[in-house]
């Protein structure tokens, strides 16, 4: 009788997934990436945001974004790329991401960088400036820095470059779920409105994977 229910629910589950998915259009609310990138998280579904720390946008979606990562279903994963383009002039701000990270000092500071360069208009890409914010942070400037310019954080950069190429972007913020749906961000409305496609995207993953 249990197996029963347990079966009955998942099949509820799906149909409910399937049902979200149907709203969706492609076009409209998502492209299909041309060469879907391999996800980091085997039996989950991903979702990546590219951004860029100097992006205005990405600073306005930087906490809605966080306040939905708060609701996360169990059996999706999601992961930040500090985006890069082949003119290079974003990479800086990947460093700054990876050096944090290396660190243990994401979590702590990530939206403080964001802060830092919107709202204090401190120029982060400046070793001098990145240095002493650091100091006035009570972080150990010189540890990270160690780690900003260590070969581990380059190759990350480089790899943010070949996933920024991989992904085709053209702007940020940018949202991938499963390595290959893309919600469309500039015609969705607002970003609230994105994070619902995004949802829908989940859904239609769910369905096509047959998971509850």
């Amino acid at each position: 009788m249990r197996t029963l229910k347990a079966l009955l629910a998942a099949a509820s589950l799906i149909f409910a997934s399937l049902a979200a998915a149907q709203d969706l259009k492609e076009g409209r609310d998502y492209t299909v990436i041309a060469t879907p990138q391999a996800t980091e998280a085997p039996g989950k579904i991903e979702v990546v945001e590219l951004f860029w720390y100097g992006c205005s946008h990405c600073f306005d979606f930087d906490p809605l974004l966080n306040k939905w990562l708060k609701n996360l279903p169990k059996d999706v994963v999601f992961r930040r790329i500090p985006a890069i383009f082949p003119n290079g002039s974003w990479a800086p701000g990947a460093r700054i991401y990876y050096a944090l990270e290396a660190t243990g000092q994401l979590d702590k500071l990530h939206g403080e960088v964001f802060d830092a360069m919107h709202v204090d208009r401190y120029n982060l890409n400046d070793p001098k400036v990145l240095t002493a914010w650091l100091t006035k942070k009570g972080i150990d400037a010189q540890k990270f820095m160690d780690a900003y310019n260590s070969f581990a954080v380059q190759g990350k950069v480089q790899r943010s470059l070949q996933l920024t190429k991989g992904y085709g972007i053209n702007g940020v913020p940018a949202l991938i779920v499963q390595g290959k749906y893309m919600p469309a961000t500039g015609a969705a409305g607002s970003y609230e409105d994105v994070l619902v496609v995004v949802d829908k995207l989940i859904a239609k993953v769910r369905a096509e994977q047959g998971k509850k």
